[in-house]
């Protein structure tokens, strides 16, 4: 019979399947590290041993660059300074009357609209312009009561003073009967001098402005008490805007604002702030602001929408830095400052006031420290892949380095020598039969 015979396997072939074995174990070690949870270490392994450190900010470590490489990436700095810092504030507002300068228009007697002056809502009046002339026949009554009591004073004027002086409290009592009824003065004496009592009541605008209501109709019947128009003065317009909770702390009254009206492109106004309410709307976190604007030509009209925007300045000098210099992850607030040997070291910082281009820092920096003012992010990644990088390189099997540090140099000329339980490979058995 014949003996088997067995094929040597070469040292190239030998050299391939060790290699092959590591980077299989790598991988699965690699694969059980990312599906591990990061909130407690992989069973088995020590929790003073735990190579699979979360990649975030919390673990970021100091990292140095080269000149070439902080070029490469775009790195800029920028110094940590002590200064007032500038606010802007921009809210949304709303054109609306002026309280002040609306009015209701209601008689004070009841009577039926004869004729109708101001007939349709929006229409523009002037102050003394008649808007209605009412029947009274409760005017004209009183006018004759007051008629009477003139003709009755003329007869007693060479009576007793006794006589006389009730006469002069009759007429009295019917003049102010029609002044309580808000007839004008002029009507009052105009029937003193004409002896003739009106049966129709005319109704003036108070001021000059625009009908916002009309609740009457000709021929209608109108009570006392009953409100016929409303009129705004639209000479000078109110713009109320809602401020946000965080900006309501530095809004003062009499500060100087620049309002843009949708309506009126390239038409920017000046104003103060005339008011701040001192309520806040739970559901929106807003207060409300108003300014007051003269308003030539009514080209500002009461429901137009506008961007009010106005700036503050810290009361003294406070630490800041630029937007781009800080990486917020949620939860933390990182800069990166330049060290004196050139590295770059994570700090997390506490975050205040907040312009359009920077931001106050209250805690974490020293006026003339050194921040990275650019490529922040990119600076970040560095830091968490060194520091994880360093830590997987002290598992077994696993020749990692940081970048940028010399490479350790081989132990053994079998790379899976150090690893527990691999022992190395038996050399091949010969063949019987052969010789050396």
């Amino acid at each position: 019979m014949t003996a088997p015979t067995y094929e040597v396997p070469s040292s190239r072939a030998r050299a391939i399947g060790t290699v092959l074995s590591v980077l299989v174990l790598a991988a699965a070690i690699l694969a059980a590290w990312r599906l591990a949870p990061r909130g407690a270490p992989a069973a088995g392994t020590p929790a003073g041993h735990q190579h699979g450190a979360a990649v975030s900010g919390a673990g970021a470590g100091p990292v140095q660059l080269s000149d070439t490489d902080q070029r490469r990436i775009g790195i800029t700095f920028a110094p940590v300074t002590a200064a007032p810092l500038s606010r802007s504030v921009r809210v949304v507002g709303q054109v609306t009357f002026d309280e002040t300068r609306v009015r209701t228009v209601s008689p004070r007697i009841e009577g039926w609209v004869e004729r109708l002056q101001a007939d349709f809502t929006g229409q523009v009046v002037q102050a003394g312009q008649p808007l209605l002339t009412l029947h009274a026949p409760m005017l004209t009554s009183a006018a004759e009561e007051l008629l009477l009591a003139r003709r009755l004073q003329a007869e007693v004027s060479e009576a007793t003073p006794e006589a006389r002086a009730q006469a002069a409290r009759l007429v009295s009592s019917a003049r102010q009967r029609l002044a309580s009824w808000g007839i004008p003065a002029d009507v009052i004496a105009g029937i003193d001098s004409s002896g003739v009592a009106p049966r129709t009541l005319t109704l003036h605008a108070p001021v000059t402005g625009v009908v916002l209501e009309k609740a009457v109709l000709q021929g209608q019947r109108v009570m006392a008490g009953d409100a016929l128009y409303r009129i705004a003065d639209l000479s000078v317009v109110w713009l109320e805007g809602e401020v946000f909770e965080q900006d309501l702390g530095v809004t003062r009254v009499g500060q100087t604002v620049t309002a843009e009206f949708q309506a009126l492109p390239g038409e920017p106004r000046d104003g103060l702030i005339t008011y701040v309410y001192p309520t806040l709307d739970p559901a929106t976190r807003t207060g409300r602001i108003r300014v007051a604007f003269q308003n030539p030509g009514l080209r500002l009209k009461p429901g137009m929408f506008a961007t009010i925007k106005f700036s503050t300045r810290s009361t003294g000098p406070v630490l800041s830095v630029p937007r781009s210099a800080v990486l917020s992850t949620g939860a933390r607030h990182l800069v990166f400052v330049r060290r004196a040997d050139g590295k770059f070291t994570p700090t997390d910082v506490e975050l205040g006031a907040q312009t359009e281009d920077r931001l106050e820092i209250l805690r974490g920096l020293a006026p003339g420290d050194t921040v990275v003012a650019s490529a922040t992010f990119l600076l970040d990644a560095e830091s968490n892949l060194g520091t994880l990088l360093g830590g997987m390189g002290d598992m077994p099997g696993m020749d990692l380095t940081a970048p940028g540090a010399p490479a350790a140099p081989p132990t053994s000329p079998t790379r899976h020598e150090g690893m527990p339980g691999m022992a190395p490979p038996a050399a091949p058995a010969r063949p019987s039969g052969q010789g050396e």
